[in-house]
């Protein structure tokens, strides 16, 4: 065996059903790296699948669909990210293929055009959150929470850039959602895992392998698991998924659960042409799905959906019963003036405003009781749009308003170039001819990444700080 995997990584793995050593090894001794991505399609302006005739330029070309996802494919190599202004407006995510395969289970398991409440527990940087915001209806809630702190500025950033009004972010421990008790429809569990999926992806990952991690992070992913339970409702969804091929956080998370709660496993029949392994937990017969990169076009992936086949206690629904009863005000409402100065650049009664210190978030009138609930049991870092406050004499919008193409003022648009647009996404001052005095909304083909303010003789770049590119 080469030194890239330990051997006792190896041995482990030996007797899972369709595990082939040689060939597992060959892949990752091979070096081939893929990239993937998924389009946003709020934003997404391929015409046919592929870029428009007219962009001279494209970022970048495909070299397949990845057939699990939809609005998702393979590209021939990896760009230069960085320097594409698609990626920096949301355009798309680059987001590894295998995972992307929680669409395909998402379509299997419910009705995406209803209202649905949806959970992603452990969601940054946000390439799953994306992805279900991608596929949920306008009228349904995605809650995607970061326990880690740190995380949760990219995990923020990057929603911030997909546009949409009907997510929220939350930075909460898996147990403090038990004061949701049957509140999700569906809960996405990417579960922290010792990432042995990842090593052909990042060799250096390995060294930070070994038997004793493998068993810390079964140990916290079953602590995680029984944490999220109460929050599902009856008949609701679990969908557990890691990056490792290790059957003590895969398999044995299945018999766990089975053990402990009253769950019926879900069956996704993939195309058998995707080389998708399908797993049986010993003990439970819980049907999981595997990907080998020997097999199959990404990295190694495991899934499995569970549903919820037991009541929610009675305390707890009388404890959501208070929570609802709260639920039937409105949050705070804006002041006239703030709400005259918005509706210059929304189209009035799209959303419903709500005051957070001195900004103003735009959500789906149909959440508004929701937030209300939310905020009382998590720590919300975000929630809608936030887009903007109210000045003296005119409004001050926000950069998340910039990203969300909810503009009904469309004089403000401004398409400087290509060059002009990274030094703008620089940070830097550039070229103007944007017209008269006001605020300007950088775009690129069409597509908002940030504000400008154009003064008597200079201008102010609004980009923020912490976003700035550096090539």
């Amino acid at each position: 065996m080469s030194n890239h995997l330990p051997e006792a990584f190896i041995r482990s793995l030996t007797g899972l059903d369709h595990f082939d050593p040689q060939a597992f090894q060959s892949v990752h001794d091979s070096g081939d790296q893929l990239v993937s991505v998924h389009f946003n399609p709020g934003k997404s302006f391929l015409q046919n699948e592929s870029w428009p005739e007219d962009l001279t330029e494209p970022p970048f070309r495909f070299s397949g669909k990845v057939p699990w996802a939809p609005d998702a494919w393979y590209l021939d190599s990896r760009p230069s990210f960085t320097l594409d202004p698609f990626f920096h407006a949301g355009v798309y995510y680059v987001q590894e293929a295998s995972g992307m395969f929680l669409a395909f289970a998402l379509k299997h398991i419910a009705d995406l055009s209803g209202k649905l409440r949806v959970l992603d527990l452990c969601a940054a940087p946000g390439g799953k959150s994306t992805m279900i915001q991608s596929l949920i209806s306008p009228e349904s809630l995605l809650v995607s929470n970061e326990v880690i702190k740190t995380r949760v500025p990219v995990l923020h950033q990057n929603m911030t850039k997909w546009g949409r009004a009907n997510g929220f972010i939350s930075n909460n421990d898996p147990a403090h959602f038990k004061q949701l008790p049957g509140y999700f429809d569906i809960a996405v569990v990417d579960a922290p895992c010792s990432g042995s999926g990842l090593f052909r992806k990042d060799p250096e990952a390995v060294n930070g392998w070994s038997l004793e991690s493998v068993k810390l992070c079964s140990q916290r992913q079953k602590r995680i698991m029984a944490d999220v339970w109460d929050a599902v409702k009856e008949d609701g969804y679990l969908i557990y998924c890691t990056c490792s091929y290790s059957k003590e956080e895969n398999e044995d998370i299945l018999d766990y659960l089975f053990e402990r709660f009253a769950c019926k496993s879900i069956s996704l029949s993939p195309d058998p042409g995707w080389h998708i392994v399908e797993t049986i937990a010993d003990q439970s017969g819980a049907q999981g799905y595997r990907f080998y990169p020997d097999k199959v076009r990404g990295e190694g992936f495991f899934l499995s959906v569970i549903q919820k086949k037991e009541p929610v206690a009675s305390d707890g629904n009388n404890h959501m019963h208070k929570r609802l009863g709260k639920t039937k005000q409105y949050p705070e409402r804006i002041d006239k003036t703030a709400e005259k100065q918005l509706n210059q650049w929304i189209q009035p009664g799209s959303f419903h405003y709500h005051p957070v210190g001195d900004a103003i978030h735009a959500l789906p009138p149909v959440l508004a009781g929701d937030f209300v609930m939310l905020k009382n049991a998590l720590y919300l870092k975000k929630a809608g749009i936030r887009v903007g406050k109210s000045g003296e004499s005119e409004w001050i919008p926000d950069h998340e308003m910039a990203l969300a193409d909810i503009l009904n003022l469309k004089s403000v648009k401004w398409e400087p170039g290509k060059p002009d647009t990274l030094n703008f996404l620089r940070g830097e001052s550039f070229g103007t001819g944007a017209g008269e005095k006001g605020w300007r909304l950088v775009c690129y083909r069409g597509q908002g990444l940030g504000w400008v303010k154009m003064l008597d003789k200079r201008m102010n770049n609004y980009y923020p700080k912490s976003w700035r590119i550096r090539l």
